[in-house]
């Protein structure tokens, strides 16, 4: 069987499988920053401080983090069909408690419950993708699918920020909990675990955690992992939570400028994870270099804010978001990497373990750089107040991209030239 062998030709089941399961990280993409807008409303209805929300982003990821390891067991053994029935209960009842909750508990308990049920939103359609398609498409398609599922960011930004205006953030809240339970159902009805005659591959032995075994032996698992945690938890640290009050209380905008600065933020993301697929999988045929490059170009961009004032010019706010956005983006190459470095048997328990340190980070950095901040966010009143949050990212996107160096190259690059 050649390497790049298309196991479904033809299949327009794999489409819909594909929109499905876009149209569901979509959804995924929208809770994960939400509480960025709709935080002045929070404060006002919860009198809540920078802690507390601090808590409440962070609360979704814990919820995510924890699902991550069962997932992977549950992805080899029950299926993608199963696994996602389960996990879309409870984030409808997440949304529901999340929207009606009339204490910050209540908040708290939906944010997580939303976490823990939007957790496989992201590792089912790529393991969908991993069976359906040719292992040549994966990363373009993986980075597709997330490139489109950032309109849920965008759509928790400006748009979100008009809709709370009009009708309320609670009432915008139970909207998007029914639209994610229809497109779940939608999704449900076209799964299927394996295209048509293809061969389930042999789960090895009986003991359900030898897979992750094999994984904590890996440098490249470690490596990898903690590159994504560093990326990808920053760049929601600061879509999802921090971004907004160095816009609005450094930098003096106003609440819709700095929603406009994180659409930007969002754009640069959407637009790159196509962008680096291609890239990685059809120019450079390298999943390393891209990685490490990335990361490098990013730390610096992060570190060129700790040199702004109060009178920079908006062009510059927005083109640098833009950038930072689009070079977050190259983490899913990491998705295909690992995959590629491990056994088939074992490549969903892999993405999961990994997607752990993605989701711990979101949560982690998030907390972290509200240690810093320290007290109430209205107490920190210039651009110099918040150089924490761009020293601690330029520092963690460096050691990040010097650990990554060491790790192996995708052996299906070394395949594909030899065949030539």
């Amino acid at each position: 069987m050649p390497p790049f062998h298309d196991p479904a030709p033809l299949s327009r089941r794999r489409w819909a499988i594909f929109i499905f399961g876009t149209l569901n990280f979509i959804v995924s993409m929208f809770y994960r920053v939400s509480v960025a807008v709709i935080s002045p409303a929070l404060i006002r209805d919860f009198n809540l401080d920078s802690s507390h929300l601090g808590n409440l982003s962070a609360s979704f990821f814990y919820g995510f983090a924890i699902c991550q390891l069962p997932l992977g067991l549950a992805l080899d053994r029950v299926g993608a069909r199963v696994s996602m029935f389960f996990l879309g209960c409870v984030a409808a009842t997440g949304g529901i408690i999340f929207a009606l909750g009339p204490s910050y508990g209540y908040l708290l308990l939906g944010r997580f419950l939303l976490g823990v049920g939007l957790g496989g939103n992201l590792m089912i359609i790529l393991v969908l993708l991993a069976v359906w398609f040719p292992l040549d498409r994966f990363a373009s398609l993986g980075a597709s699918v997330v490139a489109i599922g950032v309109l849920g960011n965008l759509i928790a930004a400006t748009p979100l920020a008009l809709m709370s205006e009009l009708i309320g953030w609670r009432a915008c809240f139970l909207v998007f909990t029914l639209f994610g339970g229809l497109v779940v159902i939608s999704f449900i009805t076209v799964i299927r675990d394996f295209p048509p005659d293809s061969i389930r591959p042999a789960v090895q032995g009986k003991n359900l955690l030898g897979g992750l075994w094999k994984l904590f032996r890996m440098y490249g698992y470690w490596a990898i992992s903690f590159g994504n945690f560093v990326r990808y938890g920053y760049f929601v640290a600061l879509q999802g939570l921090w971004a907004t009050p160095f816009l609005v209380y450094g930098l003096r905008l106003n609440e819709r400028a700095a929603a406009d600065a994180l659409l930007f933020l969002g754009f640069g993301y959407m637009l790159g994870l196509p962008f680096f697929g291609y890239l990685s999988d059809k120019v450079l045929k390298s999943r390393r270099g891209v990685v490490v490059a990335t990361f490098l170009l990013s730390a610096m961009l992060t570190f060129s804010v700790c040199f702004w004032s109060q009178r920079v010019e908006s062009w510059v706010i927005f083109s640098t978001f833009f950038g930072m956005g689009m070079l977050a983006a190259p983490g899913q190459i990491s998705y295909a990497h690992i995959k590629e470095l491990v056994p088939p048997d074992i490549s969903a328990q892999a993405m999961t373990a990994m997607n752990l340190f993605n989701i711990l980070g979101a949560g982690l950095i998030t907390q972290i750089l509200g240690m810093f901040a320290g007290g109430k966010m209205t107490e920190l009143q210039n651009v110099q107040d918040f150089g924490f949050i761009w020293v601690i990212g330029a520092f963690l996107l460096t050691v990040a991209a010097t650990l990554y160096c060491f790790v192996p190259e995708s052996p299906i690059f070394g395949r594909q030239r030899k065949m030539i």
